[in-house]
């Protein structure tokens, strides 16, 4: 007879066994090698069910990204940089910011790694938790007052924790949802992971526009400021939860591996795919570098340069994040009737058009500032709806899952990474007006890389 331990360890090892094994995409296995029920009731992942998914993992994401950009505008100058003016302590809080931009590649490529070795629930769990980590962290740091240069270095390194975090947090969701969107409505499934950006902002500017309302400046700078961090931790903790119940269950790891959605080697798909991440990151440009061109940088400018209350601000921000949200959802209308390549390139032909006349409105009083706002949002929901996955399709299908990885990062990287810095040190030594001619640029090169993007299409 078997003694019950060895059974119970012969049963789990069939069952990995054949969860990690792919099976043909024409058949759908519903026992183990044991005869125990694998997947409940034939139950096969809609479309919906990878939807949610989607949207809580790149809510909780955004929801941190937009929690350390209020607070590099309205709390880091003046808790890191006190022997700065405001204006160049805004500026290093930027370059700092920036940081999570360049390691966030490098996390991808470690991410992966372990991807491969110990499965994406593995990854996703270390990832997220490092995430929660250095997010919670930023919140218990010293100021310069008490700690002096160390409280700088700390929190650029915590700074780097989150982009390396970042890097690991792809799982691969928007492409299995991108794959199994009907023919007629792919542009409407790649819009929904794109409503986590605005969701986030909501949330984020509504949180520290309360904050800031109800507490003295005193008391803001001292610990207020630090509980939406906390609060950003434990989103994260809910998330990863609600990620994992659907990434590592037995169906999803099926649907994964039939997509040939599998981590493989980042050197590799680099060395084979390297022309369609270059297009895939250089296409998005005019839709990221407007994302903080209606985000970070407005905030800074008003708050540098006008009298007006950052809790206005921040209210209208949170306004213009919901018309963003109505724009997302309907790029995924529009690119359904007219194409996704077709959108992309009219909403760069309005982004060039906004880039001559936006930033006047920044100095033309609160009607201005709504104005900037609103026709921004406008904008960025209907290219940024559609601005992942553009070139995804050309990528050969064992390398689809790493090179979507690759690409988001390179474009965040390019087209985001340093936009509220350079926006913010052109206009100061420029005139706003050159904010706009960087904005023109992004739209520029968006023009190009669509085009090549076609051309290589046709040669194919």
């Amino acid at each position: 007879m078997v003694p019950r331990e060895q059974n119970v360890r012969t049963r789990n090892e069939a069952a990995r066994l054949i969860m990690t094994s792919p099976a043909p995409s024409h058949l759908s296995p519903t026992r183990d090698a044991l005869g125990v029920p694998l997947f409940k009731g034939h139950h096969e992942p809609s479309p919906g069910e990878i939807a949610i998914g989607v949207v809580i993992g790149r809510t909780s994401e955004f929801f941190d990204f937009f929690v350390y950009a209020v607070a590099s505008v309205l709390v880091f100058p003046k808790l890191f940089f006190p022997f700065l003016d405001p204006l160049e302590g805004t500026l290093w809080s930027f370059a700092i910011f920036s940081l999570a931009f360049v390691a966030r590649p490098v996390g991808s490529l470690v991410f992966m790694a372990i991807d491969r070795a110990y499965g994406r629930g593995t990854k996703l769990t270390i990832a997220l938790f490092l995430l929660g980590g250095s997010t919670a962290a930023i919140a218990f740091l010293p100021s310069y007052e008490a700690a002096g240069t160390t409280s700088i270095w700390l929190l650029a390194l915590f700074r780097l924790g989150q982009g390396f975090a970042l890097g690991g947090t792809w799982d691969g969701l928007a492409s299995l949802l991108a794959l199994n969107a009907p023919e007629h409505r792919r542009g409407w499934y790649a819009m929904i992971p794109q409503l986590g950006a605005p969701f986030g902002l909501i949330v984020a500017s509504a949180l520290f526009a309360f904050m800031i309302a109800e507490l003295p400046a005193a008391d803001f700078l001292d610990w207020g400021w630090r509980y939406p961090f906390f609060v950003a931790f434990a989103i994260n903790v809910v998330a990863l939860f609600a990620r994992l119940r659907i990434v590592v269950t037995a169906e999803f790891e099926h649907l994964f591996s039939t997509r040939d959605l599998q981590p493989v080697s980042v050197l590799s798909t680099i060395r084979t795919e390297w022309r369609t991440i270059v297009i895939g990151a250089l296409a998005p440009l005019a839709s990221f570098a407007l994302f903080h061109m209606v985000t970070v940088f407005p905030l800074s400018w008003v708050f540098l340069y006008t009298r007006e209350a950052p809790t206005r601000f921040l209210l209208i921000e949170a306004f213009s994040a919901v018309v963003g949200v109505a724009a997302v959802i309907a790029s995924g209308r529009i690119a359904d009737r007219i194409g996704r390549r077709r959108l992309l390139s009219g909403c760069a032909a309005g982004i060039a058009a906004f880039s001559g006349f936006a930033p006047q409105l920044l100095d033309a009083g609160t009607l201005g500032e709504v104005a900037f706002m609103v026709i921004g949002f406008v904008l960025l929901g209907l290219s940024f709806g559609q601005s992942s996955g553009v070139v995804s399709s050309s990528f050969a299908t064992e390398h689809r899952y790493t090179g979507s990885a690759i690409t988001s990062d390179l474009a965040w990287l390019l087209g985001a990474g340093f936009a509220p810095l350079a926006a913010l040190w052109l206009s100061v030594n420029f005139g706003l007006i050159a904010s706009g001619g960087y904005l023109l640029s992004g739209a520029l090169i968006t023009f190009a890389a669509l085009w090549l993007n076609t051309e290589l299409a046709s040669r194919r």
